[in-house]
């Protein structure tokens, strides 16, 4: 039997706890999850690619080897099908937090499966603690010197708010 591996796709800028939450649920469907790390200049991140891969990489590492699997932390910066083959992964593990996520999701999950029906979508609805999160948020709250720390794990708390002090 083949190993199972997915890609969970994003920008984490920062990871957020929501992001390890889908993290760890995604871990116990699979053998191998590789985490990419997308470009996405367009969003305006305040880490570089470089940063946020070895953030991620950081914050990650521990998850996957508590539940056993083999994790891999990537950036890319290619149509997100092309980069889910080349990783070999037979599915792509999507976060949703509110219905207002599936419609965008929903139309995304359409397209990937158009472009290759031998990759799946499978969708994991954030804990009910998480739903609320998201990066742009945790952003917005530390560029205003707000309090981040219970909505990001402990060293993307520290270098996001070094970051975002200049001192990085």
């Amino acid at each position: 039997m083949s190993a199972r591996i997915a890609l969970y796709p994003g920008t984490f800028d920062p990871i957020t706890n929501g992001h390890i939450d889908i993290i760890t649920r995604a871990a116990r469907l699979v053998d191998k999850l590789v985490i990419g790390v997308a470009v996405n200049i367009g969003k305006g991140p305040i880490f570089t690619i470089e940063e946020r891969v070895e953030l991620v990489k950081a914050e990650v590492m521990p998850v996957a080897n508590k539940a056993g699997i083999s994790a891999e932390v990537l950036p890319f910066s290619s149509l997100l099908i092309e980069f889910a083959k080349a990783v070999g992964a037979q599915m792509i593990i999507r976060g949703l937090r509110a219905v207002s996520d599936f419609d965008y999701e929903f139309q995304m999950a359409g397209m990937n499966y158009r472009l290759d029906s031998g990759i799946e979508t499978v969708f994991l609805m954030a804990s009910e603690r998480h739903q609320f999160i998201s990066s742009r948020f945790v952003k917005d709250i530390a560029s205003f010197g707000g309090d981040i720390s219970s909505f990001v794990p402990e060293l993307t708390n520290e270098k996001t708010k070094a970051k975002l002090k200049g001192n990085v």
